[in-house]
């Protein structure tokens, strides 16, 4: 199975005593990381990115995003991205392990933010310059804190982030139209049920499967799944099916038939239906139009 790169946080330059943080001016980011970042890979840690210029496309998970003045993007551990661009991109750029947010906020998840419950959430949002303003601003905070040595500081970064992301909250719930589910047993449930998904999907593809490890009925489960992001458990687990596929089809050397015996289908016929069902294209054609 082709395998994408997986950049570790400690790739980075970290400052001393901040090894779960980085944070950067984009620009600077974009020269020194050149090598490292200019084809598609993924992470271990979340990223969070503002453009305040620059002119190009940042590719998610094959949803592509323009590139522009005011453009916020926010990527999960996991996630396959890169980015291209036909103007010099400005902007500000941080992230941080799990395990950074987890210890300055043991009673908060970040996956409880409704921009990280899932892989399907929407990626990117677009600031108008009232509010690029306020998001500017946190971000130099945060660098500025960042190279300071001063007393407090990495406490301080965790409240600033922990600010930007509750006003990404904001803003998601008013730009995505999203209705934001309060119920934090069930968004714990999805979390878990992804993770399961996230390490199972080539094995066990029935939503019986999960249901039980969850210890919760397929309809109770379909309810949590429905009601977080408006799909079914099936869905959810086609759709990651699908997406791994994709990532085989475009960035390694496989054929259709190989990918489907790889994502665990006896029957390639089958896996490709799946995929046109989901895709609107064949696996061929979905190769051609990508290039």
């Amino acid at each position: 199975m082709n395998k994408f790169p997986i950049l570790n946080i400690n790739q980075f330059k970290i400052e001393k005593g901040k090894e779960d943080l980085y944070a950067s001016i984009l620009s600077e980011h974009l020269v020194v990381h050149d090598a490292t970042i200019n084809k598609p890979h993924k992470h271990d840690f979340y990223l969070i990115v503002l453009f305040t210029k620059g002119v190009g496309v940042h590719e998610i998970d094959f949803k592509t995003h323009p590139v522009k003045e005011g453009a916020l993007f926010l990527i999960k551990p996991g996630q396959t991205h890169y980015w291209k661009f036909s103007e010099k991109a400005e902007g500000y750029i941080f992230f941080h392990s799990k395990s950074f947010y987890d210890f300055h906020f043991p009673n908060k998840g970040i996956d409880n933010y409704p921009f990280f419950y899932s892989w399907f959430n929407a990626s990117a949002l677009y600031l108008n310059k009232s509010d690029a303003v306020n998001f500017i601003d946190l971000f130099k905070k945060i660098i500025e804190e960042n190279t300071a040595k001063e007393l407090f500081g990495v406490q301080k970064i965790s409240l600033l982030i922990d600010s930007l992301y509750i006003d990404t909250t904001r803003l998601f719930m008013r730009l995505a139209d999203f209705k934001i589910d309060a119920n934090k047993k069930r968004i714990s449930h999805f979390n878990e049920l992804e993770r399961l998904i996230e390490s199972n999907y080539l094995a066990e593809k029935r939503p019986k499967f999960y249901a039980e490890k969850l210890n919760v009925s397929i309809k109770h489960l379909n309810k949590i799944v429905n009601t977080t992001v408006g799909k079914s458990t099936s869905e959810l687990v086609q759709e990651r099916i699908v997406l791994e596929a994709k990532r085989l089809l475009v960035h390694g050397n496989y054929t259709s038939q190989e990918i489907a015996f790889t994502l665990g289908f006896d029957d390639p016929s089958y896996f490709s239906r799946i995929f046109k069902k989901k895709c609107g294209f064949s696996p061929t054609e979905f190769v051609k139009k990508y290039e």
